[in-house]
């Protein structure tokens, strides 16, 4: 495996753990795929890093696990302002 792999997939690692964020969090802000990411924490990582990559497999299900509430709550969101949105044009 190439050095700058090795190190970028660290790099995510450390991300995701410091700022329990989600695979899609990480590809934002590291400009690349979620495939890439999912990749380099699911498979790389391990031959790496194996205690890292547990830490990150435990936020990784942690997040899956919740998914379900913030979808939820991003929908309650959208229609709530979608409500907003009504009353202003005085369309309630």
């Amino acid at each position: 495996m190439k050095d700058y792999i090795e190190e970028r997939a660290i790099e995510i690692a450390n991300y995701i753990i410091e700022n329990n964020a989600t695979v899609r969090q990480t590809a934002k802000a590291f400009g690349i795929s979620k495939s890439t990411v999912h990749k380099d924490v699911a498979e790389r990582l391990g031959q790496i890093n194996a205690s890292l990559a547990a830490e990150v497999r435990k936020v990784l299900d942690t997040n899956k696990s919740e998914r379900h509430i913030r979808g939820g709550l991003a929908t309650r969101e959208k229609y709530l302002h979608m409500e907003q949105k009504r009353n202003w044009w005085g369309m309630i």
